[in-house]
């Protein structure tokens, strides 16, 4: 084993225990903005999850599924934003 897919499967395994925990939060946030925190911070991992998946297999043709899901993320934040203004509060 390499220096690098040894990281490689260390950082796999933290940001899958880091999505536990976002998903837990997802499910039980309290209010909607703890929620689509939630949901952001799941994509954001995910979008790291394939980062590294993609260092580790040496495909960088995965890459563009994780920039296309950053931009549906972000699309989606703003969208949140934008009602959340227009009503007031979340």
């Amino acid at each position: 084993m390499t220096l690098v897919s040894i990281v490689a499967e260390v950082t796999l395994s933290m940001l899958t225990f880091s999505m536990f925990f976002a998903l837990m939060r997802l499910a039980q946030g309290p209010t909607l903005a703890d929620r689509v925190v939630a949901l952001d911070l799941t994509s954001t991992l995910v979008v790291g999850i394939i980062a590294i998946y993609t260092i580790y297999v040496k495909e960088p043709v995965l890459l563009q599924a994780a920039v296309v899901l950053a931009l549906l993320s972000f699309v989606g934040t703003i969208a949140f934003a934008t009602y959340v203004e227009r009503r007031g509060r979340p």
